[in-house]
């Protein structure tokens, strides 16, 4: 199919799905699931689908060292642990809120591209840094919804989720085994993110809570049908587009999130979260800016 070579394409769709996701999550948290199973149902419905679809394709999954340490660390640092804090703050920050908060991964991702000397920014790029974090500080001051203040520990937390996101776009850069599928990594760490998850259910809610889930069947469909899409154009975008360009996808998200949340979750932020978004958003547009200026040089 001719869009899954677009760049632009799939940074839209890819960042649609990303963004449907956080509201999914509130609802999730409203009936009653814990954040870490519900991360576990994203995980496991994603994987199960994708290494689905793999195999119908007639291919089969490659095992060696190289991939088992690429699964175990995506899994980690991409997934297991972003997810986890993403759950446990929308119910404090909104999922609106939390979805700003992703509008920074471009930011922290081409400022470690430039410290693993991926890329070195002009001045353009390093005016896109300082802007977004201008913004990052604005929002995190607003500290939540209107007559729901977020405590600062929370702002904090969701603050922390760009950067692991970062490290892991990075992360799977650099590590990229070679001669691999898009769609095999995809299963292959979200099939290891629920297996990895499975104690920490334990641990958190001390069993392991089903039934929850059987009270919202269709978020669960509509749920694992998002978190399959979005990871199969994820990968795929991260081998057409690279890096820095995969992680805009939190400007794409950000903007659905606020949006749903607003309309649909009754969720009100004030003019200061909405002016702290736009500064965020002119940021990530001056470094995808420098990023092709860098591209063209090149």
């Amino acid at each position: 199919m001719p869009f899954l070579n677009s760049a632009p394409v799939l940074l839209v769709l890819t960042g649609t799905f990303l963004g449907l996701t956080l509201p999914f999550g509130k609802l999730a948290f409203a009936a009653g699931i814990a954040p870490s199973l519900w991360a576990f149902v994203i995980s496991t419905g994603a994987g199960t689908v994708l290494l689905v679809a793999f195999l119908i394709m007639g291919k089969r999954p490659r095992f060696d060292a190289h991939m088992m340490r690429y699964y175990l660390v995506a899994a980690l640092v991409s997934y297991a642990i972003p997810n986890l804090m993403t759950l446990s703050a929308i119910p404090h920050l909104g999922s609106g809120y939390t979805g700003i908060m992703y509008t920074l991964s471009p930011v922290f991702t081409l400022m470690l591209s430039i410290l693993f000397k991926m890329r070195r920014p002009n001045l353009l790029g390093l005016l896109g840094i300082f802007v977004g974090f201008a913004g990052a500080v604005l929002v995190g001051f607003t500290r939540g919804q209107v007559g729901q203040p977020a405590e600062p520990l929370w702002v904090g937390i969701g603050l922390l989720i760009p950067v692991l996101l970062a490290l892991g776009n990075v992360y799977r850069t650099i590590d990229w085994p070679e001669g691999a599928d898009p769609t095999e990594l995809a299963a292959g760490s979200h099939l290891t993110t629920a297996v990895v998850l499975i104690p920490v259910i334990f641990y958190m809610t001390g069993a392991f809570p089903v039934e929850p889930l059987g009270t919202v069947p269709w978020l669960v469909f509509f749920q694992v049908l998002a978190s399959a899409c979005m990871f199969a154009l994820y990968f795929r975008l991260q081998a057409v587009g690279g890096p820095v360009y995969l992680s805009q996808i939190g400007y794409v998200g950000a903007a659905v999130a606020l949006l749903a949340g607003t309309l649909f979750l009754g969720e009100v932020y004030q003019l200061a979260t909405w002016v702290g978004a736009v500064i965020i958003t002119i940021g990530v547009l001056m470094t995808t800016k420098a990023q092709r200026m860098a591209a063209k040089a090149a």
